[in-house]
């Protein structure tokens, strides 16, 4: 069973990995979007490090829902809306338990990744977070480490695809041959629960 401070690690570690590769995801967002993921998701998580800590949740699907606020309020563009829906939506789902199992984290995570998806109304190929969102979270059915590993491939899976959604849509072929920088961070979020998991074994 996963508890509150497990997802405080998770969030903890989503923060260090975004501080650490912020330069590179904005980096990868300047050929094909507005050259400020990396800055905006740093600033968002750094605001959710505070809000987490100024007020600790007593629940895992009360910090999931307060993470998710923070990041509709304090990130500029889409990522805003979309990381925050997927947090909110997931911590509502796990209702008010103090504890939940793999399998419940799972299911809510599955939730907010079809919000994430009605909210931007994007699928699977349209070279989004959804193309390391959705491989990831189905293979948390395996171990989180596989779905960590699932994400990142996905990620890089979207080089090749051209962008139907988003900023990057704008761009038609253009957008091809550039990593998808909201599936990168799809990646590092998915990789900080990882290592929040294997902290716990």
């Amino acid at each position: 069973m996963r508890d509150t401070q497990f997802f405080r690690r998770w969030m903890a570690a989503t923060a260090a990995a975004v501080e650490r590769e912020a330069a590179r995801l904005t980096e990868l967002d300047s050929p094909i979007g507005d050259a400020d993921h990396g800055s905006n998701l740093l600033r968002g998580f750094t605001a959710v490090e505070s809000a987490l800590t100024s007020d600790p949740p007593t629940s895992p699907g009360a910090l999931l829902q307060v993470a998710g606020r923070t990041l509709i309020s304090t990130v500029g563009g889409a990522s805003g809306p979309l990381y925050g829906t997927l947090l909110r939506r997931a911590g509502k789902e796990l209702g008010d338990s103090t504890e939940v199992s793999d399998e419940q984290l799972r299911a809510a995570l599955r939730t907010g990744v079809d919000a994430v998806a009605q909210l931007g109304g994007a699928a699977p190929g349209d070279k989004t977070m959804l193309d390391a969102l959705g491989p990831g979270v189905a293979a948390l059915a395996t171990s989180y480490r596989a779905a960590a590993d699932a994400a990142e491939h996905g990620a890089l899976a979207t080089v090749p695809m051209q962008a139907r959604k988003g900023r990057a849509s704008y761009l038609g072929e253009r957008s091809i041959g550039h990593q998808d920088p909201g599936a990168t961070s799809s990646a590092l979020l998915l990789g900080a629960l990882a290592d929040a998991a294997e902290g716990d074994a």
